[in-house]
């Protein structure tokens, strides 16, 4: 019976590069969103703490609120929203 954890099959998703390893610089870290921007969800692989699943990463989403050090993010998934809640080291402004 093999494993069905939160993470599995992500060898390849969840892998950082060799010249991005290492710490997350604090801009990253520090950076601010308001209400109503739009954000891509990218998945910050070393920092565990508020990362959605993977289902999400490279999505983009809207920025609800905030709550704590985290974003609520409105995600559409099919014909749903998904309301998710996560850290801005896992967050991207979008660029359009």
């Amino acid at each position: 019976m093999k494993s069905q954890g939160y993470r599995r099959k992500t060898r390849s998703l969840l892998r950082r590069k060799a010249r991005q390893k290492g710490k997350t610089g604090l801009s990253k870290i520090l950076r601010e969103y308001g209400s109503g921007d739009r954000v891509v969800i990218k998945l910050n692989p070393s920092i565990h703490k508020g990362m959605p699943h993977r289902r999400f990463h490279g999505r983009v989403g809207i920025v609800e609120s905030r709550r704590g050090r985290a974003y609520v993010v409105n995600v559409t998934q099919g014909k749903a929203l998904k309301t998710i809640t996560v850290r801005p080291e896992h967050l991207e402004p979008f660029k359009t």
